[in-house]
């Protein structure tokens, strides 16, 4: 089976994906400077530190952005899902719920399984839960609203899967919130890992992960990790 390719939820992405497009344009070319998808160091280094001054307040000015993966991205979800043969994946950032999209059809998929999303802005998740009903997929996803720090305290049970696409700020404080319930070769995907403390220490072996950039979406800063210890 493959949801991906089947009503509603093919409708449903090919529509989500439009609408971000539409949504997201300005902010793509402020980061830019309208020349790229690629961000400037100087726009990194700018957005890493008004994120660590109040990732709430960043978090509520983009409440209107999608911030969503794209098509070739969300394929990749689907597919570590499926080969991890995940039940239970924890997202970091849910936004509007098109990454929990591909990530749910996965667990489908795979017979089953539970998302658990966090999202700080109420405004999205209302948004994502309306896109997953859409895609007859909310019955596999609980998005709990909040900061991740404390809505994903307790996860109950093994994660099978983690992906990381928030705060940039937060990856690591919320890897390690999760770590202590990650399977033994649970993949770990960081988009916009940006962040050198997390960089860091998922790229020393002593921690227990392997670790390498992804060749998709080049410049968004795409970083495939494995627990492997």
């Amino acid at each position: 089976m493959n949801k991906l390719i089947a009503f509603p939820v093919r409708g449903a992405l090919n529509r989500l994906h439009r609408d971000a497009e539409s949504s997201d344009r300005a902010l793509i070319d402020e980061v830019t400077g309208g020349l790229s998808a690629v961000p400037s160091g100087a726009a990194v280094a700018d957005m890493m530190a008004e994120e660590q001054a109040d990732y709430r307040g960043v978090c509520q000015g983009l409440s209107g952005n999608f911030m969503s993966v794209s098509p070739a991205y969300g394929r990749f979800l689907y597919m570590t899902a499926r080969a991890c043969k995940a039940r239970r994946i924890v997202e970091f950032g849910s936004s509007m719920g098109v990454s929990s999209i591909y990530l749910a059809s996965a667990l489908r998929d795979n017979g089953g399984g539970k998302l658990i999303g966090s999202e700080i802005e109420t405004s999205k998740v209302v948004r994502a839960q309306f896109h997953l009903g859409a895609a007859e997929l909310g019955d596999l996803v609980e998005i709990r609203e909040g900061d991740a720090l404390e809505t994903l305290k307790d996860v109950g049970g093994p994660v099978d899967m983690l992906l990381l696409d928030g705060a940039m700020s937060l990856y690591l404080p919320v890897l390690k919130l999760i770590e202590p319930h990650l399977a033994l070769g649970a993949p770990v995907l960081a988009e916009n890992a940006f962040a050198a403390d997390y960089l860091d220490y998922v790229g020393d072996p002593r921690n227990g992960y392997l670790t390498m950039p992804l060749p998709i979406d080049r410049g968004r800063g795409n970083v495939y990790s494995v627990r492997v210890g």
